[in-house]
């Protein structure tokens, strides 16, 4: 069974002259904005200049500077009284980026976040938890408005206090929750502090999680830890949030829901199109949004569109998972290096815990990365061990783990960091996404 058979299952063909439709309304309907308007003018585009889905490279890409440059209306085709809803990034380094919804817009999510739910076997039966921030971060309402469309019992748990997490989902038998992957290592952790083990304790069977980068290893590891199926999630609040694409119960791949949003891999230097199984920056075009929709919209993340069908029958393509951003990457010692990299080696080293810092700095007039890692339960506190220098002789089981961390990250990013492992526990939380990367740098010049 599917949420929304009659577009899930679609033939190419069939798939391919829906999204051509849908893309000449939305330039029709971009054209209303005084961004995109000025701007087909000047180009002389219209929704007439597109005879195929190919000619959307005639078409400008749209940036996260574009937004800002425009901020706050310079995007919106329709009046401020037929809008009913904006979300927004929190513009600590300049204008936010900011997305403006009506009620068809509104409504379109809610049939996204449902279908994506149902794709990774999330039910009417089900009691969902959602353990995500509300207000302007989509990943709270989004969640919400979906999971009550499907017609599960919902919990609108917010974010953080894990204590009353664990609570709600003792009290109210939580099946399904959905939370960001960094948070689920801290309440695994407050389980064990209380003496549960989430197994027994709880009736979960799934969760769903997304919002900010995290390896396959990550996903695994909670898994593990929860005993629990973990369904990737992928948006991004220029689309709408979450539901641009989701795991079904196959777990091969994100289902990127293609009669909502037109996909393209560019290559993020050319910026020209690289072929299917080549990774590259994903781009991305709205298809059914009314209030502001976007025309190839640079999302910077990097993924990949994965060959073949899919065992659950959906026709729509299938991304990778994100494997970083393009504007994430940064550059030590000569050498590129993404986060992500460097998280899936720590996954993998037996006593390593799930949270990690990198920080980049100058010492001693040379850049250096220094790698703090909190180590697992069982191997006790660790203090300051470090390992990376000169005249570390202490072969002590800490500095060993230390050493060999120092060995495996060489090995995948030709850079030999600086490793300090700390206690579990003591390296900040966040309530919202993990911080994972500082740069000093320029401070030191």
């Amino acid at each position: 069974m599917f949420w929304e058979r009659d577009f899930e299952i679609l033939s190419r063909p069939e798939l391919e002259k829906l999204q051509l439709s849908r893309l000449r309304k939305t330039l029709h309907q971009a054209s209303h904005a005084s961004y995109y308007g000025s701007l087909f003018r000047a180009l002389g585009l219209s929704a007439e200049s597109i005879k195929s889905l190919d000619d959307v490279r005639k078409l400008p890409l749209t940036s996260k500077q574009d937004l800002r440059d425009n901020f706050p209306y310079g995007f919106l085709t329709l009046s401020k009284r037929s809008v009913v809803r904006l979300h927004s990034s929190s513009g600590t380094t300049g204008n936010p980026t900011v997305v403006f919804h009506n009620r068809h817009d509104i409504d379109s999510w809610a049939n996204l976040m449902a279908r994506s739910l149902y794709c990774a076997g999330v039910r009417d039966s089900d009691v969902f938890q959602n353990i995500c921030g509300y207000g302007l971060f989509t990943g709270g309402l989004g969640f919400q408005y979906g999971a009550e469309r499907l017609g599960c019992l919902s919990i609108p748990a917010g974010a953080g206090n894990s204590p009353r997490q664990i609570k709600l989902m003792r009290d109210y038998g939580t099946t399904v929750a959905h939370a960001i992957p960094s948070y689920l290592n801290r309440l695994y952790e407050v389980f064990q502090q209380e003496g549960l083990e989430p197994r027994e304790a709880t009736q979960l069977r799934a969760f769903v999680i997304g919002a900010e980068p995290h390896s396959e290893e990550q996903r695994r590891r909670i898994e593990e830890m929860f005993g629990v199926k973990a369904y990737n999630s992928f948006g991004l609040s220029e689309m709408n949030g979450p539901g641009v694409a989701f795991e079904c119960r196959h777990q091969n791949g994100l289902h990127v829901w293609e009669d909502a949003f037109l996909v393209e891999i560019l290559d993020p230097e050319t910026l020209e199109p690289v072929a299917d199984g080549e990774f590259g920056e994903l781009v991305m075009t709205t298809l059914d949004r009314e209030a502001m929709p976007l025309v190839r919209y640079r999302t910077r993340d990097l993924t990949r569109i994965l060959p073949g069908p899919c065992p659950c029958g959906r026709t729509h393509v299938r991304l990778d998972r994100i494997v970083g951003r393009s504007d994430d990457m940064f550059i030590i010692k000569g050498c590129n290096v993404f986060p992500m990299q460097i998280e899936s080696v720590l996954m993998k080293v037996p006593g390593v815990g799930a949270e990690y810092l990198i920080t980049l700095d100058t010492i001693d007039g040379a850049d250096e990365m220094l790698l703090e890692v909190e180590t697992s339960g069982d191997l006790g506190v660790a203090g300051d061990v470090e390992a990376g220098r000169e005249g570390d002789n202490d072969n002590s089981r800490l500095n060993a783990l230390a050493r060999s961390i120092g060995r495996r990250i060489r090995d995948e990013v030709l850079v030999t960091p600086i490793v300090r492992l700390r206690a579990p526990g003591s390296l900040p939380r966040a309530e919202g996404k993990a911080v994972r990367v500082k740069d000093l740098r320029a401070r030191s010049l």
